[in-house]
């Protein structure tokens, strides 16, 4: 599977579903980002149970504002529709294959178990 490109209009229903998501927040004139795409696309080749979404920054600027992202690249992890992972920055192949293999390895009823504490206590 290669990439998908997610919008303001595909972003949520890409990220609230089953299974794991990343999404790599980019722009055109970022050159980590340029740096980081053969390293992400590589992945999503490798990784066919895993979904790999690029979001465009510059021509979804509510969006990325609305997640309130910084810096770019920021690379994002969703499984079952809970970030379980973000970071501003691009990582060398071996780190992002790292990060998938731990993304893969959550515990998700304790992952479910922390969000559900922190939703009270807030």
């Amino acid at each position: 599977m290669s990439t998908v490109d997610v919008t303001e209009d595909t972003f949520e229903k890409t990220v609230t579903g089953e299974g794991i998501v990343f999404v790599d927040a980019w722009a055109d004139w970022c050159g980590p980002c340029k740096a980081f795409a053969p390293t992400y696309e590589k992945a999503s080749e490798d990784h066919q149970d895993v979904t790999f979404a690029k979001l465009d920054t510059e021509a979804n600027q509510q969006l990325a504002s609305a997640l309130e992202i910084q810096a770019i690249p920021t690379l994002m992890a969703f499984r079952d529709g809970i970030m379980v992972f973000r970071n501003a920055g691009a990582l060398p192949p071996a780190a992002f294959e790292d990060l998938i293999q731990q993304v893969k390895g959550l515990d998700m009823d304790e992952v479910r178990r922390q969000v559900a504490d922190q939703n009270q206590q807030g």
